[in-house]
């Protein structure tokens, strides 16, 4: 299957277990597999035969600043859903949420999560 690849979008969202993480807000890494029959969009170079990736992160951007959710893994999920109820063409999609300012004493990259959907699931 052919994918539409988004990586490392960044945004600034306010989700979390704790009190603070809530008020103060950080910093979050998304990446998005889109699993979609790219062929007629290659032979046709039209937008309209493919996913518009720009809607796509509007969508995420929306969904990660605007929203609020306690787990990352509740985050992930809306955009999985959201994207796929959104966007007609996306077969399969892969959501990578990383938190790199998760308040856990030590030294880290991130922790995330990495949730995968199919549309007729």
């Amino acid at each position: 299957m052919d994918r539409i690849l988004m990586k490392n979008l960044g945004f600034f969202g306010y989700h979390g277990a704790l009190k603070e993480e809530n008020v103060l807000g950080q910093k979050f890494f998304v990446d998005i597999e889109l699993y979609v029959d790219l062929q007629k969009a290659g032979k046709s170079d039209s937008v309209v035969d493919t996913v518009h990736y720009g809607q796509v992160y509007e969508l995420v951007k929306n969904i990660v600043e605007n929203e609020r959710f306690s787990l990352i893994e509740a985050l992930g999920e809306s955009i999985a859903q959201n994207v796929i109820d959104k966007f007609d063409l996306v077969e399969e999609i892969r959501v990578v949420i990383k938190k790199p300012e998760a308040p856990v004493r030590g030294i880290f990259d991130y922790f995330g999560v990495d949730i995968r959907r199919k549309k007729y699931e």
